[in-house]
């Protein structure tokens, strides 16, 4: 069947069918494509937060060795980001070329009545990312979870290690309103005889998924376990410290991410990588140092310095717990800047503000280009209720935020949304 229709514009249509729980249609797209995710080892990690850090982690020290394929959400600027192999995302043509092949193939299921609903926006791009990756040949997948675990796309995957950075109260709307249904949501990727390494969890979150490991006979690695970390120390947006596994003694690693936040992630990930070498593939404390010191992940204290000497520094701290961790890292600084804030409407935007209001000089609330984003007036009016002595402004635009917090200070934050980021790296001129 011909389409007319621009591929991509087909694949951001389906955005309206929202969030859809349920293996069924990504497993039957799968199957008639010839079940791609199968043609790869792979890696699955999920997590409320980090596990992006761990997938861009994991994915550098890998690249050391094989032709890597790393799938990620949301984008910040470029739908082609969600794609990388080799650490680069992939050509915009590529994608339209598989996302132009996925439709022709969901009409035919549907026509055969295969499909009774219409894939999802991020069923499509999951199983784009299955069959870019077998397209380009690639040697490992390291894939990050959308939502969840149990139910999202992604968990048709049968991978070589699986991993659980964090369990926090997020999307309860969808994962349940304690910790132990979240663990038990997010502890649905585990699989059975296949390794399992989870990070520092809170107690009720580490029982459940212990017992889920246990029932599916799956070795469980808890990363810090063992491990020994000393020396940890801040510079700029960079991190040093010293770690000694159970398995070897890495010495002083040099981390290209900023925040003591991330040593924790930096752990998880050294026990994944372990736990893939002690299935055959190389490691070397060389390779971890190397990867570790090179790793780049946008939007994660990512400080962006313009010729004119004013800078801003990006932290997408979309939940409470990242919030926390980026309150940390600026009351280090020991000075408060301007904080320019977006938030969706399904975030915890009041325990945001809370934990960011100690460390700002300034609010100036904004929306970000997405339907879900709260609009300025909302949140100015929150803002009000939680931090009444701070004062607030309220921009209608990200561009124009940013231009209110530059004449209050040279040196900005921007925070509380990934789509937020996105406008703004866009409108910097500082994409991919």
């Amino acid at each position: 069947m011909r389409h007319h229709e621009d591929p991509l514009d087909y694949l951001f249509s389906l955005e309206h069918f929202g969030i859809k729980f349920g293996l069924g249609n990504i497993r039957t797209l799968l199957g008639a494509l010839g079940n791609p995710h199968t043609a790869f080892p792979s890696v699955h990690i999920a997590g409320t937060n980090g596990k992006g850090s761990v997938t861009a982690m994991v994915e550098r020290a890998l690249r050391l060795h094989a032709r890597t394929g790393r799938y990620t959400s949301p984008h910040l600027v470029s739908l082609t980001e969600r794609f990388a192999i080799d650490g680069v995302p992939v050509p915009i043509d590529a994608l339209r070329d598989v996302v132009a092949h996925l439709r022709d193939v969901i009409t035919d299921l549907q026509q055969r009545g295969e499909l009774d609903v219409h894939p999802t926006f991020f069923e499509v791009t999951t199983a784009a990312a299955f069959e870019l990756f077998r397209r380009a040949n690639i040697g490992i997948g390291i894939f990050e979870v959308g939502l969840g675990g149990r139910l999202d796309a992604t968990n048709v995957l049968t991978p070589a290690v699986t991993a659980i950075t964090t369990i926090a109260r997020d999307h309860e709307r969808y994962l349940g309103d304690s910790l132990e249904s979240i663990a038990r949501e997010k502890a649905g990727i585990i699989k059975p005889d296949v390794p399992v390494v989870v990070g520092n969890l809170p107690p009720a979150a580490l029982s459940a998924i212990q017992e889920i490991a246990a029932a599916r006979n799956a070795p469980l690695i808890v990363a810090h376990e063992g491990a020994t970390i000393s020396g940890i120390a801040t510079r700029d947006e960079r991190v040093d410290f010293n770690l000694c596994t159970p398995r070897r003694n890495y010495g002083r690693l040099s981390l290209s991410l900023g925040g003591a936040h991330q040593v924790e992630n930096a752990v998880v990930a050294v026990r994944v990588l372990e736990a893939l070498e002690a299935s055959g593939w190389p490691l070397d404390a060389d390779a971890v140092r190397a990867a570790f010191a090179d790793v780049y992940w946008p939007g994660r204290l990512q400080r962006i310095r313009r010729s004119d000497g004013r800078e801003a520094l990006l932290d997408a701290a979309h939940n409470p717990e990242g919030a926390i961790a980026l309150a940390a890292h600026l009351a280090a600084t020991g000075r408060r800047h301007p904080i320019v804030f977006a938030a969706m409407h399904d975030k915890d935007a009041a325990a945001i503000v809370r934990a960011l209001a100690p460390v700002t000089s300034l609010f100036i609330v904004t929306r970000a280009s997405n339907p879900r984003s709260h609009t300025p007036e909302a949140l100015a009016a929150l803002v009000g209720q939680e931090a009444p002595a701070l004062t607030v402004l309220t921009m209608p635009s990200a561009v124009e935020a940013l231009d209110c917090a530059w004449q209050h200070d040279t040196s900005i934050v921007v925070a509380g949304s990934i789509f937020l980021l996105g406008d703004v790296i866009a409108s910097l001129g500082r994409a991919w």
